[in-house]
């Protein structure tokens, strides 16, 4: 039975991210009927921040070359580590066990949400792998970010997270996809009116490629 881990990280209740995520989730759903689906809604339910139990964890999987997650509870060995593993291991478990990660994330401040950021802080040790999984990513952001765009060197929601699946968890860029919605803030912002048009042809085209990402197998 394949296994779908849907993360949603914006703040906004009505969002481009959560749109393209959900237009994900509900193609992969169709194709998968016996496929087990688990929602995370991090901008609801945060995660909390690491802390310093946290990072001893980390410093013995480190030291004591555990790369297989399954054992990393090995590295508990005071009531703080404790504290800090049971925050770990339920997130950790989800991710593990999943055949594809959706990630549906707006642009904050150039990147990502810490709602985000913190769930990737608490679910990542040294030398973990996770290659073998798919990861599909669902954007949003206010303008246009993509390759050529004046804004394009801004861009450390995409470049980031790209980096950092096969930079941490060794997943090849065959592995991953991104789709999304640019230039949102064309329905508030009276400087980008009239880039509306650009922008409604953006979540068109994202919403069939989430169609696309959904359905594959």
């Amino acid at each position: 039975m394949t296994t779908l881990l849907h993360l949603d990280a914006s703040a906004r209740r009505q969002s481009f991210s959560r749109e393209a995520g959900e237009a994900v989730a509900a193609a992969w759903r169709a194709a998968h009927p016996d496929g087990s689906y688990l929602h995370r809604d991090l901008a609801r339910d945060p995660v909390p921040q690491i802390g310093e139990a946290w990072t001893e964890l980390c410093d013995h999987v480190l030291a004591h070359g555990i790369t297989d997650p399954a054992r990393y509870h090995e590295a508990v060995r005071t009531p703080a580590q404790a504290a800090a593993w049971a925050v770990v291991e339920p997130l950790l478990s989800e991710l593990v066990a999943a055949d594809v990660v959706l990630i549906a994330t707006p642009m904050y401040n150039f990147s990502v949400p810490a709602s985000l950021k913190a769930w990737i802080d608490q679910v990542t040790f040294p030398r973990m792998s996770l290659a073998g999984r798919r990861f599909v990513v669902a954007y949003a952001r206010g303008g246009a970010y993509g390759p050529g765009t004046p804004r394009h060197p801004y861009d450390h929601q995409e470049r980031y997270l790209r980096d950092f699946f096969a930079g941490h968890f060794a997943v090849p860029e065959e592995d991953m996809t991104f789709l999304g919605t640019e230039l949102v803030n064309s329905l508030t912002d009276p400087a980008l009116a009239g880039r509306r048009g650009a922008h409604d042809a953006s979540r068109a085209a994202a919403l069939e490629a989430a169609a696309t990402a959904g359905g594959a197998r």
